[in-house]
């Protein structure tokens, strides 16, 4: 079982942006500080997912739990910058979801070193030093997973769901076909 922790989109406006006006015109929903990144972080609450605003229109949904959620936020989002003026029609050119991240449980402790030489050290990076989990970049999957020593596995870069089920699953069938006594 995977529990989705992010769904991240992205869409453009078609549309050149002059952020510090946007910023101004949408007052506290919007931080921006070019000195430090270029593009404006947008939210309608504390809680709520996060949209990065470049200059070019394009803009990034961040912190979605689900598809439908970032349906709404995208919908609220554009529904707010119509009604500010800032953007002609409340539409974009194109949104689409780039990536799922979930969350997956092995329900065991992993020895991690013995893991990276189990999947093979051409599948594997692990560098404790630099980073507390191992990578795993499955050769049959578009999707990463990141395997800490309690068991619990992160899903990146899966397309869908269900493609990030199956990565887990399949990871979970080779770590137990490894270490089964």
């Amino acid at each position: 079982m995977v529990d989705v922790v992010n769904v991240v989109s992205s869409g453009s406006l078609d549309i050149e942006l002059d952020l510090e006006a946007v910023a101004q015109e949408l007052g506290d929903l919007v931080d921006y500080d070019p000195g430090k990144y270029p593009g404006a972080y947008f939210r309608f609450g504390e809680s709520e997912p996060l949209i990065t605003l470049y200059r070019t229109g394009k803009y990034i949904i961040t912190g979605s739990s689900s598809e439908q959620e970032a349906m709404e936020i995208r919908d609220r989002f554009l529904t707010t910058l119509h009604d500010h003026g800032v953007l002609p029609e409340s539409d974009d050119s194109w949104f689409s979801i780039q990536n799922y991240v979930g969350v997956g449980d092995l329900e065991e402790s992993v020895n991690l070193s013995a893991l990276a030489i189990g999947l093979g050290l051409e599948k594997t990076e692990y560098e404790p030093e630099q980073f507390p989990g191992l990578v795993y970049r499955p050769t049959d999957y578009e999707s990463v997973l990141l395997v800490f020593g309690s068991g619990k596995t992160v899903i990146t870069g899966a397309k869908s769901i269900e493609e990030a089920e199956s990565a887990f699953r399949s990871f979970r069938s080779e770590f137990r076909s490894l270490f089964e006594s």
